[in-house]
């Protein structure tokens, strides 16, 4: 039997393959190259062991062997398979020679890959330098990865190369940060998300800022099934790119990932008008500047452009308009326009969106009087890769009967594990917040159910702390006892002091 391979080693190997880059190009961009060459990888040696099983089902009757494989998820031809590209790994041009394979792939599969691999080059000068040196690079990551083997019958467990690819994208954006223009949902998070809006059966489930797909594929796998509908948009094309290789990895094969501006430019529409969803869950960048520049046209001035309601056909703003260096109320109504009768939302934010005033107060004010807003949760600091400030998750749900909003202050010590270079929420941190969140219920120092007139007594200010108190009494001082301390502290001091004094005569000073 053949050896099965093991989440770990195809981690070493990924590592591996990323010390070939190390010190030569950023991690955000050569992650892209080494996460793509995992999938060929994949899509190689899957494909690799199904001609075998059915050349030796069918004794080797190519027509039948061929009719066969045109029923699988994917097809590859003999040039786009990873052995092929292994033995041209010496050829000058293997970088034009895995783009062409790369692009036989897309063709083939058109149905399932169309646009997967069109925002990568592996032979771009400008990324991964003069010919020498960048077949340099790509002969070492092809002779990493020919170490591996991603046999379906090796690795047993179908989700260890999904989550080898989920375990990458993690550790790329904690080296990365913020400067690589990941906002990577740790995986903790995303499960805490997931179970606070409850996917159902054919339920649509959307993410306007999917990034590389991680938490849509949180939210879907609590649906056993796995009936249900993925959306996402993301802006980035790289990272829409992983996106929908990491589908395809987690056995998703008809999720609908566009690539676009989700506030300018929605894509996912139906008549014209935005799609409703009945899950809609998000991580989007926090309190981004400039949120409106697609709205502005070709050549407009950044300083001079100001936008305006009218200027979105799709009347997402008419609640008003967040001010142009924070986008966090842009993508919340963004979500709100596109959530279904009876949908449920949950969105990762930034403190801020909680007590902020001007046009952020009359926007909060209005979600808050059309009873959208269902709960406040806050989380503990340092949770998401170079950001190190505490965040909240805000539910909204649509067709609420209750008239109250619950409170969860979860950022206390006793509620995360502490980190060297992050914080993580355990098993028992996010039980406790979705039980408290279904049993809807006040515990002392923990959560609070407000009235909608107790928020209104706070002028719509969500700041956790006014409704949820942490405030520990000390205990109270003995007066009298630090007095006698005190007497003590005094009496000895006199008796030391004593003591010196005659020390000093006996030896005449």
């Amino acid at each position: 039997m053949a050896e099965q391979i093991t989440q770990e080693k195809i981690n070493s190997v990924l590592w591996q393959a990323a010390d070939t880059f190390r010190g030569k190009i950023d991690s955000s961009t050569y992650k892209d190259y080494i996460l793509t060459m995992l999938f060929i990888k994949y899509l190689s040696d899957t494909y690799k062991e199904k001609v075998e099983e059915y050349t030796k089902r069918y004794d080797g009757d190519e027509k039948r062997v061929q009719r066969a494989l045109s029923r699988e998820r994917f097809v590859l031809d003999e040039k786009s398979t990873f052995d092929y590209l292994y033995s041209k790994r010496n050829d000058p041009e293997i970088g034009e020679i895995i783009n062409k394979a790369l692009e036989r792939i897309e063709n083939e599969n058109a149905g399932k890959l169309r646009g997967v691999f069109r925002n990568i080059d592996f032979n771009s000068e400008a990324i991964l330098g003069k010919t020498k040196e960048r077949n340099a690079m790509l002969r070492s990551l092809l002779e990493d990865f020919n170490q591996l083997s991603l046999r379906p019958s090796q690795l047993g467990n179908e989700d260890i190369v999904g989550n080898s690819y989920q375990y990458m994208i993690g550790l790329f954006a904690s080296d990365a940060g913020k400067k690589g223009g990941e906002f990577y949902t740790p995986a903790e998070v995303s499960e805490l998300l997931a179970r606070l809006v409850k996917p159902e059966e054919n339920d649509r489930i959307y993410d306007p800022t999917c990034g590389s797909g991680s938490l849509l594929i949180k939210v879907a796998k609590q649906v056993p099934s796995g009936k249900v509908a993925i959306y996402g948009q993301e802006r980035n094309g790289a990272t829409h790119s992983l996106a929908l290789m990491n589908m395809y990895l987690h056995g998703i094969d008809d999720a609908n990932i566009a690539w676009g501006d989700t506030l300018s430019n929605p894509l996912h529409l139906e008549d014209g008008k935005l799609m409703k969803f009945q899950v809609i869950v998000a991580n989007p960048p926090f309190s981004l500047d400039k949120w409106a520049m697609g709205f502005a046209g070709e050549g407009a001035n950044d300083k001079k452009f100001k936008m305006e309601a009218s200027l979105d056909p799709h009347r997402r703003f008419e609640w008003g308009v967040p001010p142009s260096s924070k986008g966090d109320y842009a993508f919340v109504q963004h979500m709100l326009y596109s959530l279904a009768e009876n949908g449920r939302m949950a969105t990762i934010l930034p403190h801020g969106v909680l007590f902020r005033g001007a046009s952020e107060g009359k926007i909060r004010k209005q979600i808050i009087e059309l009873n959208l807003l269902d709960a406040v949760i806050g989380l503990p600091e340092n949770l998401f890769y170079g950001v190190g400030i505490p965040v909240c998750i805000m539910i909204f749900k649509k067709n609420r009967v209750r008239k109250d909003v619950l409170f969860i202050d979860a950022s206390g010590d006793e509620h995360y594990q502490k980190g060297k270079n992050q914080n993580k929420l355990r098993e028992q941190d996010i039980q406790k917040i979705v039980e408290t969140y279904e049993k809807r219920e006040t515990i002392d120092k923990y959560s609070y159910v407000a009235t909608l007139d107790e928020i209104r007594e706070n002028d719509y200010n969500l700041n956790i702390p006014r409704y949820v108190d942490t405030f520990e009494e000390e205990e109270p001082v003995d007066m009298a006892a630090v007095k006698q301390n005190i007497a003590n502290i005094k009496k000895e001091l006199q008796e030391v002091e004593a003591q010196m004094e005659k020390y000093l005569k006996e030896l005449g000073l």
